[in-house]
């Protein structure tokens, strides 16, 4: 994913975030941004989304490995566990544009990785931030993030263009990354 000295540097700040060190879970997730965000523009343009696509991606997966980050091995490398999560959230993006041609063999097989299992914790984190928002931000993000749907079709629901969708996305998202590091300090 990135360079090994990033990724272990990925490593240390992560070991610290998951002690409670919330300034470490900060430049993790600053850190993390520029990688996932040129990841998720290349992947984008190679199976076929729109560019736009891109940076959803990159906050889907930010908040997907703060949802998850107890699911990872210390032990293990950080970043084949980042790679899955993005990988993930990559094809969730492509099923909500119904693709429907198939993928060459070599793609399937590189985003094909599995997710953790969810141990059933994360929902109440992401239930109780959840509540914090109002109600729109707090449907879209369910909407989209949590049950899979298109922006398009947030859009339609709610009589918003899809730049509006996305952006009302990404500032709940913000919202939701402020009240965690507001709770964790």
């Amino acid at each position: 994913m990135g360079a090994p000295r990033a990724e272990e540097e990925w490593a240390v700040l992560m070991r610290a975030a998951i002690a409670g060190d919330s300034g470490a879970y900060k430049r993790l997730l600053v850190s993390l941004t520029p990688a996932l965000r040129g990841i998720a523009r290349r992947d984008c343009a190679r199976l076929g989304l729109d560019i736009g696509e891109a940076e959803d991606v990159v906050q889907e997966t930010l908040l997907a490995i703060h949802l998850k980050r107890d699911t990872w091995d210390v032990g293990r490398p950080i970043g084949p566990w980042i790679m899955t999560i993005a990988r993930n959230k990559l094809i969730d993006a492509r099923r909500r544009r119904g693709a429907k041609e198939p993928l060459p063999i070599d793609d399937a097989f590189d985003l094909a990785a599995p997710e953790a299992a969810d141990d059933g914790l994360d929902r109440q984190d992401v239930d109780r931030l959840l509540e914090e928002l109002g109600d729109r931000q707090r449907d879209l993000v369910r909407f989209l993030s949590i049950d899979g749907h298109s922006v398009k079709e947030a859009a339609e629901r709610h009589g918003m263009s899809e730049g509006a969708v996305r952006v009302a996305l990404h500032r709940a998202i913000k919202t939701l990354a402020g009240l965690y590091r507001k709770g964790e300090t």
